[in-house]
């Protein structure tokens, strides 16, 4: 039965190409004006399941049904409605930047004069108006980026994929475009982000599929992730050296422990267990030079995770 903030919902998928099982009966809805972030390493299987909700690739079984229009469901969004940015980047070379854009919006239903005043606007705001009469193959590979990802939403659509939209750039654009995503989001756009920089999407995801070999191995906002985790906040402690790590591994605080390096030790605590104790102990043990506290991150929980599966397959 549909949720009624449903924008996307997606039941028991499965894909296979030849041996190899991409996606693995895998299910989640994504809701009407979120960030919804599919996170997972490359060949978790993010694209193939970006492919299959642009009907790109049809699943072998599962439905996918979009709700753009409220409680009217239909499996293939109309081009109006949806805007798509390809890990593929493929626009035209050769043509003017503004002459591309614009036909992407009347592609997308919209009529000349308005696509061509959204391209410029797009391109004043990421800093490539000066450029809009020249050809995409004079841009950086960062900048084409840029105007690639403006052709994908220049139409203001109802609901925005966006594979891989932080690749090619350096660190401030990384910055700067979380801040349009969430400016898109906050404008009405829903949006699904497909992307392995964990650290980035956490920032601004309001819910968060982690994937695996095609598996589901998180879901939930950050925070319920989170709390799920068996780990509480890390410590990073260094010391003169390391001998022995069992004296803090067998602490009852300690859900497990990591040497960084022949200095450094990371120390995963359990939920709700107090920092002092455990320091205590290892000032009176080690030679303490400084004491680093972190949260538990996406990426942290992601290691953990995979490292459980393995476990659990190799039983």
């Amino acid at each position: 039965m549909k949720n009624s903030d449903e924008i996307l919902k997606v039941d028991s998928i499965r894909k296979q190409f030849g041996k190899i099982t991409a996606v693995n009966n895998l299910s989640f809805s994504i809701n009407r004006g979120e960030i919804f972030a599919l996170l997972g390493p490359n060949g978790a299987g993010k694209t193939t399941i970006v492919r299959m909700l642009m009907d790109i690739i049809k699943p072998d079984e599962g439905i996918i049904e979009f709700y753009l229009n409220e409680n009217k469901n239909s499996r293939i969004p109309l081009a109006s409605e949806l805007g798509y940015l390809p890990e593929e980047r493929g626009l035209y070379q050769e043509i003017p930047i503004i002459k591309t854009l614009t036909f992407m919006g009347v592609i997308r239903g919209m009529i000349k004069k308005q696509a061509e005043k959204s391209a410029e606007e797009w391109l004043e705001k990421l800093e490539l108006y000066e450029r809009k009469n020249e050809k995409l193959s004079t841009l950086s590979k960062g900048n084409q980026q840029k105007v690639q990802f403006i052709s994908s939403v220049l139409h203001n659509p109802s609901f925005a994929v966006l594979d891989e939209p932080f690749a090619g750039f350096d660190p401030i654009n990384q910055e700067a475009f979380l801040m349009i995503i969430k400016e898109l989001r906050d404008k009405g756009t829903t949006i699904l982000l497909s992307a392995h920089q964990m650290h980035l999407v956490e920032r601004i995801a309001d819910r968060v599929l982690l994937l695996n070999n095609g598996k589901k191995i998180a879901y939930g906002t950050v925070d319920e992730i989170k709390k799920d985790f068996s780990s509480g906040e890390k410590i990073i402690i260094n010391v003169e050296s390391i001998p022995d790590l069992s004296l803090l591994q067998n602490d009852d605080a300690v859900e497990k422990v990591e040497s960084i390096n022949d200095t450094e030790v990371k120390i995963f605590l359990k939920q709700n267990k107090s920092l002092s104790g455990l320091l205590n102990k290892a000032a009176s043990n080690y030679t303490i030079t400084s004491v680093e506290t972190e949260h538990i991150s996406l990426h942290d929980i992601f290691i953990e995770r995979i490292s459980k599966d393995k476990g659990e397959s190799n039983a």
